[in-house]
């Protein structure tokens, strides 16, 4: 079989570049009278950017950023060292300046062919980076009035109609041929070849730009893999820990999220919190600045004190069941006092009375006992115990009589002996057995005697 293609099918790949030929053709020559009719060419912000390869790229196409048209293509040139020099008018002023780290690149519109251009004025940064510097203005020269935009910020890409002709002869040969003697021209071109690669595939910039960042962090990034080496055995050890906290944590923004009106308020007020709290903090730091002396003093102790702590220990275990009855002896003591509260309101309205009575005594109990009273009582009972008893080959005896007297015979019918036995006559002549017991007659206080001490004395009355 024959590879060659039959004649309807090769009529099909010839008959279908006259047609993209011609449309492309319509196109630029309505790009050409639109851009006649333009006005002023000067209006807008133009961007000369340049580009490896512009085929393709005609003058009118648009000029997009983040899918927004914002231009377009003002005109298409040729530079000395063979690059084609795209210049874009940017209409919108709400995407003008382009900076250095701008970034443009040709893309396929349409299946026909068509292509536009999109751009990146600046590249995303962090908050707080500087920007980079606006694009140069050409002053004199080809593209006098233009912001250059280099050919290193550029891409390229391969137009897909070109990629379809590689499989149709006679081009299919001719790229055959150029593989072969280009192998032969890179021998000298590396670099080259490299840059131009480069430029082709943003993400092999991109690439090359990261791979520099971590080239520059290395030791930074060693440093951070033994860390996090460290960090997560740890974390290992620890992993029922972490899964209890993110419970817990669940639990907590339930019920965060159920109070979260009350946590709003407490927001609302935590700055005058704040503010009020404010005067209480200057003192406490006032106070932390008086306690580190003694917080010093305490650090050069901590042996001794920590030495104490521990030997109380023990103590504090021993007192535990005298301080659990001590509890419970409040909790009695809770319906105690209460019931016996009148009482001791009682009592106080009792003492308030004899405080100046408690007070003098308080001072003669003082002054006898300042002056020795207690002292000469004791001796004096002492001497006059020895001086009242007596002492024999037997020992020390007391001396004591026994009275044999009218009193012996108690009348029931009186208590005392002097009313019922002093001063009795008997009646009649009676017997000396029987006789009746009278009252005593009374005498003056002043001739009124004892019979038993009238006995001891030796008087007559007392021995009758």
């Amino acid at each position: 079989m024959s590879a060659r293609p039959s004649a309807k099918k090769q009529g099909g790949f010839l008959n279908r570049r006259p047609v993209a030929l011609a449309v492309a053709l319509g196109i630029a020559v309505g790009a050409l009278f639109a851009i006649a009719a333009g006005g002023d060419d000067e209006d807008g912000y133009l961007v000369r950017a340049i580009f490896d390869n512009g085929s393709f790229v005609i003058p009118g196409e648009d000029v997009k950023i983040a899918g927004v048209k914002v231009g377009a293509i003002h005109d298409v040139d040729l530079t000395e060292d063979h690059k084609a020099a795209v210049v874009l008018k940017i209409d919108d002023p709400a995407f003008v300046p382009f900076y250095e780290d701008a970034f443009c690149q040709i893309r396929l519109q349409s299946l026909i062919g068509e292509q536009f251009i999109e751009c990146k004025p600046t590249r995303p940064r962090k908050e707080g980076e500087p920007m980079p510097a606006e694009l140069a203005k050409i002053e004199d020269g080809r593209g006098e009035g233009q912001h250059l935009l280099p050919v290193k910020n550029n891409t390229s890409p391969v137009p897909v109609d070109l990629l379809q002709n590689i499989q149709r002869l006679p081009q299919r040969e001719g790229l055959r041929l150029l593989i072969n003697e280009f192998g032969a021209g890179l021998a000298g071109n590396g670099e080259r070849l490299r840059a131009a690669v480069r430029r082709a595939n943003p993400a092999l910039r991109e690439t090359d730009r990261v791979i520099k960042v971590l080239a520059d962090q290395d030791r930074l990034l060693g440093r951070l893999i033994d860390e996090s080496d460290r960090v997560l055995a740890s974390w290992v050890q620890k992993r029922k820990e972490t899964a209890g906290f993110i419970d817990h944590a669940g639990a907590t923004a339930v019920a965060a999220a159920e109070r979260g009106d009350d946590i709003e308020r407490n927001f609302q007020r935590f700055p005058g919190f704040l503010r009020e709290l404010k005067p209480t903090a200057d003192s406490l730091s006032g106070l932390a600045d008086q306690m580190t002396p003694a917080l010093n003093s305490l650090d050069s102790e901590a042996e001794a004190i920590n030495a104490t702590v521990q030997g109380a220990g023990p103590f504090f275990k021993s007192a535990t069941p005298a301080l659990v009855s001590l509890g419970d002896f409040a909790d009695r003591g809770r319906e105690l006092f209460p019931a016996i509260r009148p009482l001791v309101g009682d009592l106080g309205r009792l003492g308030r009375p004899l405080r100046p009575s408690m007070r003098n005594l308080a001072r003669l109990f003082g002054s006898f006992d300042d002056s020795g009273g207690i002292e000469e009582l004791m001796k004096l009972i002492y001497y006059y115990t020895g001086t009242v008893n007596g002492v024999d080959s037997l020992g020390h005896y007391v001396r004591a009589a026994a009275t044999l007297t009218l009193c012996s015979t108690r009348n029931p019918a009186r208590a005392g002996c002097a009313s019922d036995f002093a001063d009795f006559e008997p009646e009649g002549s009676a017997s000396a057995a029987s006789f009746d017991f009278v009252a005593p007659t009374p005498k003056s206080q002043a001739g009124q005697t004892e019979p038993m001490l009238d006995y001891l004395l030796g008087s007559d009355e007392g021995q009758r």
